[in-house]
């Protein structure tokens, strides 16, 4: 796996990285610019909260885990203030995103803002102890959980009371922000946590029946024969499967290790496009045609977060199923999302894996999941050596 292991880190330090120190800063009014196309120009100004923490969270932990680089500790730094200064509104909550100098635009209708933002200054705070990182952190953090239940709040534009559906988003993204935001919480929250999020995660949207993960269930966890009710995304549920298996390791639980590998090869199984390659966005858990228009298309974080579940879970237990579909989903992913031309990564692909948007960065698409897909990966691999 040597050959793997110097690809994955080599991609991350001398292409992707060095792509968005030289584009994304906005050295005029401080952030990071997202809307990048395939040069990596920018083509639009506005600022999505939730890719700038995610960002920040990016150079903090390249800074604390790859090279302690002045460079990534003030690009973090600097995001950071932007987040500070022009991030929340008056109750706390992180909007949706804002202008270029800071404007509010859309409100925060998204808990999403608020979970990367707590994560974000949660590992700043890890190599920059600061107060007012820390305490923002758990400050967000315990928003959140006051939001658990109803998330959307008063944008929840769905009529109460008549199919009220959880969705399986937030737990999930506890499951790995908990363990992130761990340094700064009461032991007692944490364990108190974790416990209710792999719960959740693998028994209340965990279907037996099919041995699938689905995105909405009713509130009593039951099954829901609705659109939303019978929607299941593969990146997702796989993504899901390596934040339990980090929990499996910590809590040295070998039976939700081995759960755990379990879902993610029958999710990839079922979600593999058998036909031109590649994995769903979303499918209908009983065949029928989905809602989502974009449900065919081929997209690079669901690709990359399979990789990293899959390289985890083969240096973990050595499972040869997770070896080849490794190789099998490598192979897939970096014939179609790299850009042999250019600097950084596609994003979006149809069903027969022609680039359907140029861009390098967009409203969805930030300083995340490739570098921290490569990095992840990387790591994963030196386990095994």
């Amino acid at each position: 796996m040597k050959q793997y292991l110097d690809l994955y880190k080599n991609e991350l330090l001398n292409n992707v990285i060095p792509f968005w120190e030289k584009n994304s800063p906005d050295n005029a009014y401080g952030g990071f610019f997202t809307c990048l196309n395939r040069q990596g120009e920018v083509y639009d100004t506005d600022k999505y909260v939730w890719l700038q923490a995610r960002q920040v969270w990016m150079f903090a932990i390249m800074y604390d885990q790859v090279e302690a680089k002045e460079e990534w500790l003030d690009l973090a730094k600097q995001g950071a203030e932007f987040l500070i200064k022009h991030g929340r509104d008056d109750n706390g909550a992180f909007y949706f995103s804002v202008d270029q100098k800071g404007s509010p635009l859309i409100q925060p209708y998204n808990i999403f803002s608020d979970c990367f933002a707590a994560m974000a200054f949660a590992a700043l705070n890890k190599v920059e102890p600061n107060e007012s990182y820390a305490s923002l952190a758990v400050n967000t953090f315990e928003n959140i959980l006051r939001r658990r239940d109803n998330p959307k709040g008063i944008y929840n534009k769905t009529f109460p009371g008549t199919r009220d559906l959880k969705s399986f988003a937030l737990p999930m993204i506890l499951s790995n922000l908990t363990l992130e935001m761990e340094s700064l919480l009461d032991r007692e929250k944490v364990e108190e946590l974790v416990p209710s999020v792999i719960h959740e995660v693998m028994e209340v949207f965990y279907q037996k029946e099919s041995g699938l993960i689905l995105e909405n269930v009713n509130l009593d966890g039951s099954f829901s024969n609705s659109h939303e009710g019978r929607l299941t995304s593969p990146g997702h549920a796989i993504e899901a499967m390596w934040f339990m298996l980090d929990l499996s390791q910590k809590y040295k639980d070998e039976e939700l290790c081995q759960k755990a590998i379990t879902i993610g090869l029958k999710t990839l199984e079922y979600g593999w496009d058998k036909e031109f390659g590649g994995i769903y966005y979303f499918l209908d858990i009983l065949g029928h045609p989905s809602e989502k228009l974009e449900w065919n298309q081929k997209l690079w974080w669901v690709h990359l977060e399979t990789l990293v579940f899959l390289s985890k879970a083969y240096a973990i237990t050595g499972n040869n199923d997770c070896l080849q579909w490794f190789y099998k989903v490598h192979e897939y992913t970096w014939d179609h999302f790299k850009d042999p031309d250019s600097a950084e990564w596609f994003g979006y692909l149809d069903r027969y894996g022609k680039i359907q948007l140029p861009l390098k960065g967009g409203k969805w698409k930030g300083c995340f999941h490739v570098p921290r897909g490569l990095f992840q990966v990387w790591k994963s691999l030196e386990k095994i050596q």
